[in-house]
């Protein structure tokens, strides 16, 4: 090397080990977390492929008379099998699922339409009005009667509540409404408690405490200087709550709403503990015996498996398909209206 000429560059040293395994790790970090975040997109598309497969064989057989049909009749299991379009089932086979689909949503009607007035009021008086230590004791409650198992809901309904409302509340009404044809619903007899009416009202009282908990949650983040403010122009207690307090948490309340509405929906044994049905029944009163799709699935396994043709097995998978694509359009129509009213989506994910 002449004199004068400059020195070749020092390369930097090269980074130890443990930092290039962060700097990669780094690096596939976002992109783990992007197939993470597809997961639960992953598995509700496999349980409606998996759905729509087992099911085929009914959809064929069934065809759209299945929405229309009344009668539910597995077939002669004992006798020889028959093949109609292809599909090997019982003789006399005949599957309806039009009371079963009316009763789950009428049912789940019942329970959002007795459960949200309570469970907002319950939230507002928990918030606004108790002492701090009543209402943690009372918070707590609604904690424990939202983890009371389905089970012991039915047990109540059967023995205490369903003859309580027969023969104490129902009659009340019952016997003074008109006989116009659009109260005719109301009037009829109304039993020993097993029926509609009472379905109605557990479900009502299951989904109650997701639906002011959720609500009392919701009402603690409403700033305190916004109501005090309204307060402070002239507004009672009363014109703030509907002025300010509930137009802030309107969408969150329709959240809680669709929750709740998605354990009416799916309840399964309490349902088919206190429905008193006998499947294939049309709903014709408000207090007459129902079913619903997910108390019929649970019901009707045990027997469907006898069927060697496989039919009656894919007719309740058929079901679940129903019940899956009715919870998936109350979710969407959530959403919708959820936008409509606040002009935002839900806080799970970017919405429809």
């Amino acid at each position: 090397m002449t004199a004068g000429a400059a020195a070749p560059p020092v390369p930097p040293p090269a980074p130890p080990a443990r930092a290039t395994s962060w700097w990669r790790a780094e690096r596939l970090l976002p992109h783990g977390l992007r197939a993470v975040t597809c997961i639960p997109l992953a598995v509700l598309a496999f349980i409606l492929v998996a759905l729509t497969w087992k099911a085929l064989p009914a959809i064929r057989y069934n065809g759209f008379g299945f929405f229309t049909r009344t009668r539910w009749f597995p077939g002669a299991f004992y006798s020889p099998l028959v093949t109609t379009n292809g599909i090997t089932h019982p003789p006399l086979a005949s599957y309806g699922a039009l009371p079963l689909i009316v009763g789950t949503l009428v049912s789940s009607v019942i329970a959002l339409v007795l459960a949200v007035p309570v469970g907002v009021g319950t939230a507002l008086v928990v918030v606004e009005k108790l002492p701090p230590r009543v209402s943690n004791v009372v918070g707590f409650c609604l904690e424990v009667l939202a983890g009371v198992p389905s089970v012991v809901f039915g047990l109540w309904g059967i023995f205490t509540l369903g003859p309580f409302l027969a023969h104490h509340v129902a009659p009340i009404w019952a016997d003074h409404i008109p006989d116009v044809p659009v109260l005719r619903f109301f009037k009829g007899p109304t039993g020993n408690g097993e029926g509609l009416f009472t379905v109605g009202v557990v479900l009502a009282v299951m989904i109650l405490p997701i639906i002011a908990a959720t609500t009392r949650d919701l009402l603690r983040q409403v700033p305190r200087a916004t109501v005090e403010g309204a307060v402070a122009l002239g507004m009672t207690d009363a014109e703030a709550v509907g002025a300010v307090t509930l137009p802030w948490i309107r969408s969150g309340i329709i959240g809680a709403a669709v929750l709740g509405l998605g354990r009416a929906l799916g309840e399964t044994i309490a349902v088919a503990m206190v429905g008193g049905v006998l499947l294939g029944s049309n709903i014709h009163s408000f207090y007459g015996a129902m079913t619903t799709i997910a108390a019929t699935i649970v019901s009707q396994l045990d027997a469907a498996l006898g069927d060697v043709s496989g039919l009656a097995v894919a007719t309740l998978a058929e079901l679940g398909l129903v019940l899956l694509v009715i919870t998936l359009l109350a979710n969407v129509g959530a959403r919708l209206l959820v936008r409509r009213v606040s002009g935002t989506a839900l806080p799970v994910g970017r919405g429809v």
